[in-house]
């Protein structure tokens, strides 16, 4: 142990109580000056590397917000952490508001760590943006008026494919065989694969549950190969999809290998000539929509790449986020709240607005099915996906491919 002499330590003291008297109250007021957001998402473990491109995107939609004079005149502060699991997501994200002063919180890529988020907001009766997580439970039977949900859900992203698989005569009739990520997203995912295959005529031979720390998928491969199916369905997240397609174009299969769900982030790491088939995106860079080539070309200034599904949803959550709070003059969580449930529009860089519905506060948005360019096609390793037409079509109303109230009650308390 370190000692100091009496003279010292009195002088400390003096110092300190200065701080206090003068120090301190300047740094309330700092803080008073800025709106504190909290914002999670994960940048280690399987979802890392599309965290990263969500952080990205978060951070230059603050940086916009606040060169053009920020949130009713003050300052975003972006308090922006790595969740990692769904313990230390609620964890942070408690602290967030408790502690740090945040008015709101966004982010997340795990249904997992969204759901204990959710409860978190809840109960501190402050919203929360959940910007990735893709489980139609999380909108339905986990929903809470707290809490808004930004990406597609799981029942779009089978519908966009579906769509777009039976357009090529590969669903009725079709033997499919599913690898299932095992958690909430996953058994989310399958649920909606099922109710798809079903209506459709297509016969689901086998199914294989997955941990989330697996990266050796010759065990699973060998069962597909025995089970000869008419398609393979991918139905995993993150670096899993990178690892899985990798492997699966050693084992040279001739059933074509497609997905339920896919971000842009992971088809990139697979490297070329190695993924194929048709998958779902929310977004993809080259949408030619003005809004949207905006935020690339911003974002592929800063950054020297372009922007990931995930930079461009939390871009583009963070910039509604303004948006509201500017128009209703107010943080309060009920005032949002309202304002979002009274199905306000919003330019998200797509042809058609977007609004959150009032009874599940699922955005409803766009979405698009994409098919992969062959090898020596492609200008640089991102030019890689092709976007099919979006789903729904033009002239079909937007809700046509979201989960209805009776697909997917929602239940939130007063």
């Amino acid at each position: 142990m370190i000692r100091y002499p009496r003279r010292t330590l009195l002088r400390a003291g003096a110092a300190f109580a200065g701080a206090a008297a003068l120090g301190f109250p300047a740094i309330v007021r700092a803080q008073a000056d800025k709106i504190r957001i909290g914002h999670l998402t994960p940048l280690t473990g399987f979802l890392g590397v599309i965290g990263s491109y969500a952080q990205l995107g978060a951070k230059l939609a603050a940086e916009e917000i606040n060169a053009s004079g920020g949130i009713l005149g003050k300052q975003i502060d972006l308090l922006s952490e790595d969740s990692i699991n769904p313990a230390t997501a609620a964890t942070k994200a408690q602290r967030m508001l408790e502690q740090d002063g945040a008015v709101v919180l966004l982010g997340e890529i795990s249904s997992a760590s969204s759901l204990t988020i959710m409860q978190v907001a809840e109960r501190n009766k402050k919203v929360f943006f959940s910007t990735g997580a893709r489980s139609d439970a999380l909108r339905g039977k986990s929903c809470n008026k707290y809490s808004f949900h930004c990406d597609i859900p799981n029942t779009v992203m089978v519908n966009a494919v579906g769509t777009a698989l039976e357009q090529k005569g590969m669903v009725k009739g079709k033997k499919f065989f599913t690898l299932t990520a095992d958690y909430i997203f996953g058994h989310d995912l399958l649920k909606a694969a099922k109710v798809f295959f079903g209506a459709h005529d297509a016969n689901l031979i086998g199914d294989e549950l997955i941990a989330t720390d697996v990266t050796d998928f010759s065990p699973y491969l060998l069962k597909v190969r025995q089970a000869k199916p008419d398609v393979v369905c991918c139905n995993l997240a993150g670096n899993q999809v990178t690892n899985l397609v990798k492997q699966y174009a050693e084992f040279g299969f001739p059933y074509p290998l497609v997905g339920f769900n896919l971000n842009t982030g992971d088809a990139w790491a697979a490297g070329a000539g190695n993924l194929s088939g048709t998958w779902p995106t929310v977004w993809y860079h080259t949408l030619a929509n003005p809004t949207s080539q905006a935020f690339v070309a911003a974002f592929t200034k800063k950054y020297g790449k372009p922007p990931e599904n995930h930079a461009w949803i939390d871009y583009v959550t963070l910039k509604l986020l303004a948006e509201a709070i500017n128009t209703t003059k107010s943080t309060d969580s009920g005032e949002l709240i309202a304002y979002f449930e009274k199905q306000a529009q919003f330019d998200i860089g797509k042809a058609r607005k977007a609004y959150f519905r009032s009874w599940d506060h699922q955005l409803v948005q766009e979405a698009y099915p994409f098919t992969v360019k062959p090898k020596d096609q492609m200008k640089d390793q991102w030019d890689m996906l092709v976007l099919g037409d979006v789903v729904p079509a033009a002239n079909d109303p937007l809700e046509t491919i979201y989960p209805t109230k009776e697909q997917n009650p929602c239940e939130m308390k007063a």
